[in-house]
């Protein structure tokens, strides 16, 4: 297969590539800023359909691995900037591909989009731009690229993993918690995880098939709380992980909201409703059992050469 990605050099889009190639695929990249391993520079945002036919012609598929911040919060209204970003980029690539006659694609998505068909009772693309837009993301994306185009959509969990310098943009602030003398105090509830390698190899078998499904992905599934013991282990800061009660957490989201709002300002998931995502076992099954440790360590290095302290 020929196939580009955009966003190449991300985390997700770059070991995508990796796993193209290790398989016998070409792959070619697009990216927004220039950098070793960008084959295309690149503004997704901005890119017509004809910009897209050139980079797209001869190939057989084509990935959509670029990014939005869901979390940071921006000026209101945010859904038209979340249209902008997400959902007008993926139906014009997809346009063009077609146009060009490519036979298979992919988008990295979100697991959210998984809990809505699976909990339609939490009204998730009601309550939050960031999940509305990806499933119109998907739908429309589908139609552009039209009945001979399949487009398999990976929903993505918290992935962990190093891609050079890439690394998971909520990493940062978690790594220097981790590191710190603070107490470490999460709420009960839980996330699926896998690792960016993972992600990548489910989605060259999803190019090699021709799927145009929804995949949703899981190594493992892990509290809050085992999570965190596991990075701050990771680092070398080995203690237990203490219990943030649900009415603190519900009670300082929804203040979190009530500023944001007036500040006129929004974020891709509503603060306000938050908690009942945070505090849900958000875990996807069956999980696959592939090792996520190696990931986890890659993402959080011990830097000081293994001083773990002793749980107390």
């Amino acid at each position: 297969m020929r196939i580009l990605v955009v966003g190449g050099s991300g985390l997700i889009g770059a070991n995508v590539v990796d796993v193209l190639r290790e398989r016998g695929h070409a792959a070619t990249t697009a990216a927004r800023t220039a950098g070793p391993g960008v084959d295309h520079v690149l503004d997704a945002e901005t890119a017509s359909v004809d910009d897209l036919r050139p980079l797209l012609a001869g190939l057989d598929g084509a990935v959509y691995a670029a990014r939005t911040d869901e979390q940071r919060p921006r000026r209101k209204p945010v859904y038209p900037l979340y249209r902008r970003e997400m959902v007008e980029p993926v139906v014009r690539l997809f346009t063009a591909a077609r146009q060009e006659g490519l036979t298979r694609g992919a988008i990295m998505g979100s697991y959210y989009t998984y809990f809505d068909r699976l909990r339609p009772q939490w009204h998730l693309a009601d309550r939050h731009t960031y999940v509305r837009c990806r499933l119109e993301q998907a739908r429309e994306g589908r139609a552009a690229a039209g009945s001979g185009l399949p487009v398999a959509v990976l929903e993505l969990p918290f992935v962990f993993g190093r891609a050079g310098d890439r690394l998971p943009n909520w990493a940062g602030p978690l790594d220097r918690w981790a590191r710190s003398r603070s107490p470490l105090i999460m709420p009960p509830g839980g996330t699926a995880a896998a690792s960016a390698r993972s992600v990548a190899e489910v989605t060259v078998d999803a190019l090699e098939r021709g799927d145009g499904g929804d995949i949703p992905i899981a190594d493992e599934n892990l509290t809050w709380n085992d999570m965190i013991a596991r990075i701050a282990d990771a680092v070398g800061r080995r203690r237990r992980v203490g219990r943030l009660p649900a009415g603190v957490t519900r009670a300082g989201l929804r203040l979190g909201g009530l500023l944001m709002s007036a500040g006129r300002k929004e974020a891709g998931i509503n603060p306000s409703h938050f908690a009942d995502l945070l505090l849900a076992d958000l875990f996807i099954q069956p999980a696959s059992g592939r090792a996520l440790e190696p990931a986890l360590r890659e993402t959080f290095p011990d830097t000081a050469g293994g001083s773990a302290s002793p749980p107390r």
